[in-house]
């Protein structure tokens, strides 16, 4: 899953990056995806420390990037 997430993210953001555009994307959905890593990396980071806490890092990351564009990029009213 991590994996699959971490490519994905990528993809909407480069996507983002060309386009400026973010119609159809959900902060709502991206701000529970972050607290879903962060939550992962607390337990990992609590119970079991390993070499997954990053890969939680760096999906939180992207995704955290990806929301940073949606705001960035989103129409003016």
């Amino acid at each position: 899953m991590l994996c699959c997430f971490g490519a994905s993210w990528p993809i909407s953001i480069i996507k983002a990056l060309r386009t400026k555009v973010v119609v159809g994307k959900s902060p709502v959905f991206m701000i529970i995806i972050i607290t879903g890593y962060m939550c992962g990396i607390i337990h990992k980071l609590t119970f079991h420390p390993d070499w997954v806490t990053g890969l939680y890092a760096f999906n939180a990351l992207l995704v955290s990037f990806d929301l940073f564009l949606y705001y960035r990029y989103l129409p003016k009213v």
